[in-house]
């Protein structure tokens, strides 16, 4: 990567490099432009510093040559600004804007401890754009280039396009860059699409969205309770998630499943994993299986009543279902991933993920169905307005979800979105209708930046959102009338805190607390750390998350639960349990699932407990959470033995978040 013209903006200095031999600590300046070629041991910490003015732009990457690294950086006062930890090898890319002027720190570890040759180049330092166009040129530098992935952004103002640019490669393999042709994967984006085709039904009065879905699909099993379609496109049906089940039987789901077979699936289920309406639990099965009802309704295929129905008479020419990834499809961007050792792989689409996703759409076509949204053509705005309400659950809590668009507020300012994330697509679509304006952004890179949909809203919406100073204003005013304002926090109580929790809806999947001095923070399984803000003695938000958590307060103090509140409420549990290598032997064996037909065995390695599938090339490590309850990672992320009067192990059930308690029996 060239170094920018702008490099004459960064301030060089001189810093001593400083040795310890045993632990490899180094800090060194660097400047624009300049590559350093460095190794790290197991216990190296090497510190690249910086000096920067206010309002900086900084961009950068770690070339990780044979070690995988984490890249952080710290502010002139020493706080920690960012952290970086993606892919394991190739490009750790890094951008950060400066506040205030001063030293910066970049500090460069190992990830677990890892060996290895790096090195670690500034490429860019430059005065932060003023034009919001020409910062979202900065944003996207990491995605800018011949030899990269692409990313494409579209911003809608007033009813009208104000930016709409593309970034990077469409193709790797054949140079194509990516541009207002290319037609992007939208990933679970599609999902808002199959509602609003349901929508227009039940506009005709072919069906009612309240409708038991084997009305018609009679051959799904009858659990007992009455699932409706509504129930499919909310996520609250209780069927089992068809794509993590795939996974879970060690077969690659990208491979092409067609609608018969997610039919059988359910029919194998033995039992609903909730009673319909009653927990939200994002969920591919029903928006797959409404394609199949449209189809049943209408006598024409899902793909081809949109284009006739939807697509052609907004004039999405451009737009089409891709139904198999096989499909060919003109134009289209490849997806691609980071190489283990470095570079990108392509990868391909999933399968049977029509419904769900499957629509690829270019920018263009994609601000007509935004321009629907707010003003309806086809439909009614009727139909949008029940699109984007919050379903109410049995127990009278929302989910934060409608009909295939999630409703949320950003900066005081209503708005209501949807992500979509295929194999390696990536995709946006954020919609303020109240100001007739959107924001999509769309990425043929698995490791695109989400939170850069957000940014570049807060860039051209600006006038519209609640400043600091706003929320401040707004503090004052709940003060005075007698609500609660911003909570003053004694940061050593957190200490009780500090631990690992595991959601009961998703076993496995394990919040950890931790504090750093005046800091708090969680981070969440394979996911990076987030601060948090105090509310109350127990109650905490997430920053940049639109998420909070409440801890179940025992009289010391301590907690042994809490609730995460995120799309619904869920129950996160302490983790406290450990296991000696000789009392895990008594697990080991062979386990075998009728539902799915899979044989996994379960074997001490090393002094670790392992699940092992043939068709796996890595183990999966059972971390101890509770009494013969196990952590794991995807596609199996929790583990819970079960046991006979006797105390003899018989089986196991299987979780992996969507789908869950999957029963495995223990062969003899």
């Amino acid at each position: 990567m060239k170094a920018s013209a702008s490099l004459l903006f960064a301030l060089i200095i001189t810093v001593t490099t400083l040795s310890a031999q045993t632990t490899d600590q180094k800090e060194s300046v660097i400047s624009v432009g300049e590559s350093i070629q460095s190794t790290l041991t197991s216990a190296s910490t090497h510190t690249f510093t910086i000096e920067l003015e206010p309002d900086f732009f900084v961009h950068g990457f770690v070339n990780q040559e044979s070690v995988d690294v984490v890249v952080t950086i710290f502010n002139p006062e020493g706080e920690k600004a960012a952290e970086f930890d993606g892919p394991a090898r190739g490009k750790e890319s890094f951008q950060f804007t400066t506040k205030a002027g001063g030293v910066y720190r970049i500090k460069v570890t190992p990830f677990e401890e890892g060996e290895g040759d790096y090195s670690i180049l500034v490429s860019i330092a430059e005065p932060v754009a003023v034009d919001p166009a020409a910062r979202v040129n900065q944003m996207m530098i990491e995605y800018t280039g011949d030899d990269v992935p692409g990313a494409a952004v579209l911003v809608i103002k007033n009813g009208e396009t104000v930016l709409r640019k593309s970034w990077g490669m469409a193709n790797l393999a054949y140079g194509i860059p990516m541009s207002d042709s290319t037609l992007h994967n939208i990933g679970s984006t599609s999902k808002q699409f199959l509602t609003f085709a349901l929508l227009l039904q039940q506009e005709e009065g072919k069906l009612s969205l309240d409708d038991d879905v084997r009305e018609y699909i009679p051959e799904l099993p009858d659990f007992g309770h009455t699932v409706t379609l509504r129930h499919l496109v909310n996520h609250t049906s209780g069927y089992r998630e068809f794509i993590n089940l795939v996974a879970m039987t060690g077969r690659n789901v990208s491979t092409e499943l067609d609608i018969d077979q997610i039919i059988r699936i359910v029919q194998r289920q033995s039992e609903l994993q909730n009673e319909p309406g009653s927990e939200f639990n994002y969920n591919n099965t029903g928006y797959a299986l409404m394609t199949e009802v449209i189809k049943r309704v209408t006598g024409t295929p899902f793909a081809e009543w949109m284009k006739e129905n939807v697509f052609e008479p907004l004039e999405m020419h451009h737009t089409v279902v891709r139904t198999s990834p096989n499909q060919i499809v003109a134009n289209r961007s490849v997806g691609y991933s980071p190489g283990k050792q470095g570079g990108f792989t392509e990868a391909t689409d999933l399968g049977g993920a029509a419904g769900a996703g499957g629509i690829h759409s270019t920018m263009g076509d994609l601000a007509k169905w935004v321009s629907n949204l707010i003003n309806p053509v086809v439909g009614t705005a009727a139909m949008i307005e029940e699109m984007s309400t919050p379903f109410e659950l049995n127990d009278g809590s929302h989910t934060q979800y409608g009909l295939g668009l999630f409703i949320q507020e950003f900066k005081g300012l209503s708005y209501f979105h949807h992500g979509g994330a295929d194999m390696a697509h990536r995709s946006m679509l954020m919609v303020f209708p109240g100001i007739d304006a959107a924001v999509v952004t769309q990425s043929n890179m698995a490791a695109f930046n989400g939170s850069l949909t957000t940014r570049i809203a807060e860039l051209f919406l600006e006038e519209y959102l609640e400043t600091d100073e706003t929320a401040e204003e707004t503090d004052e005013v709940a003060a005075e009338a007698g609500e609660e304002a911003e909570f003053s926090y004694e940061i050593e109580k957190f200490e009780l805190l500090t631990g690992r929790y595991e959601l009961a809806i998703m076993p496995g999947f394990i919040l950890t607390f931790s504090r750093d001095g005046d800091r708090i923070f969680t981070q969440a399984t394979n996911q990076p750390e987030v601060n948090l803000t105090a509310t109350s003695d127990s109650t905490f938000t997430l920053t940049g998350v639109n998420a909070s958590v409440t801890f179940h307060m025992n009289e010391d103090a301590t907690a042994d639960s809490l609730t995460l509140h995120q799309n619904g409420n869920h129950i996160a549990r302490k983790i406290a349990f450990t296991l000696k290598p000789d009392q895990m032997a008594e697990y080991a064996g062979g386990y075998f699932s009728e539902e799915i037909e899979t044989f996994y065995t379960v074997m001490l390695k090393e002094d670790t407990l392992v699940l092992r599938h043939y068709q796996m090339s890595d183990d999966l490590k059972l971390t101890p959470a509770t009494e013969d309850t196990f952590g794991s990672e995807f596609p199996i992320s929790s583990v819970r033995f079960l046991r006979n009067d006797d105390g003899k192990i018989t089986g196991f059930r299987a979780s992996n978040g969507r789908t869950r308690d999957v029963l495995f029996g223990k062969m003899d």
